[in-house]
């Protein structure tokens, strides 16, 4: 939840007997973490799933008014945020794709302001375009991180199984996957992590696959933020968030304590 140099001048303040600058020191650090800000790069062709996607993550009805329009027509030609209505900390962008501005691929992420995201999510509804291709070398460049999804693989699996005779969706699954991964090595993208999602079924398919890697791949002061806005979809998610949230919640307790005088500096200094 901390990093270790808050952690280490808390320990130091009550090692000096500071009481009070500990206190301060831990109540910034709880209110550091709980706005410790999260901005996702979505993006992909039209009619490819991004608003989608994005009403899912964020447990949001595309009926609700703080959805992100969707539909087959519906083309995104510019910067669009959308905060978690219950995290505002964690923004989802929907993100024009290349082949809807003006801006080759080499400009296109200066024009959405690459900057400020913490990595991007590239989304195709079937096979992975020319123009996915450009960005994902060009996010490559800037050093930011990038990931793969394809967001209807619900009607490969329906499509697969009027098709074949001995329909196994799981090896069909697989196919689709190493089939991406292989044309993205042909075009020169460097070690593609694609993930295969249903935007309506989300707890289905390579989900699951996605938020550890996430977790795995993120800085630690960001990964509380995106447990907190991930929907509970798993009983290993919903469990994480218990943890985190009794460990943000026990820290608050000793503070409260100790500021009320009822736990003693030892003992607050062994919690710590």
């Amino acid at each position: 939840m901390a990093d270790s140099l808050d952690t280490t001048e808390i320990k130091e303040a009550l090692q000096n007997n500071n009481q009070a600058l500990a206190v301060d020191k831990i109540k910034k650090l709880l209110k550091k973490a709980a706005n410790t800000p999260l901005n996702i790069g979505i993006t992909g062709e039209s009619g490819s799933g991004k608003s989608s996607f994005v009403n899912a993550f964020r447990g949001v009805d595309h009926r609700d008014d703080q959805a992100a329009p969707t539909g087959v027509v519906q083309t995104t030609t510019e910067v669009r945020a959308y905060p978690h209505p219950s995290y505002p900390n964690v923004t989802l962008w929907d993100l024009p794709g290349i082949g809807t501005t003006r801006f080759p691929a080499d400009q296109y992420l200066k024009h959405v302001g690459f900057e400020r995201f913490d990595f991007f999510i590239i989304i195709s509804a079937t096979r992975f375009s020319e123009n996915d291709v450009k960005l994902a070398k060009e996010i490559q460049k800037v050093g930011k991180k990038f990931y793969f999804v394809r967001s209807k693989v619900d009607n490969d699996l329906q499509n697969a199984q009027r098709s074949q005779r001995n329909f196994d969706a799981e090896q069909t699954l697989a196919l689709i996957r190493e089939n991406c991964e292989e044309g993205l090595l042909k075009e020169g993208v460097q070690a593609p992590q694609v993930f295969l999602l249903s935007n309506f079924e989300l707890r289905r398919h390579d989900f699951h696959r996605l938020h550890a890697t996430l977790e795995r791949e993120l800085p630690e002061h960001k990964r509380d933020a995106l447990l907190s806005a991930m929907p509970n979809m798993s009983l290993e998610i919903i469990e994480k968030k218990k943890e985190a949230f009794n460990s943000t919640k026990l820290v608050s307790d000793w503070t409260d304590l100790h500021c009320s005088g009822l736990l003693t500096a030892q003992v607050y200094r062994w919690k710590i």
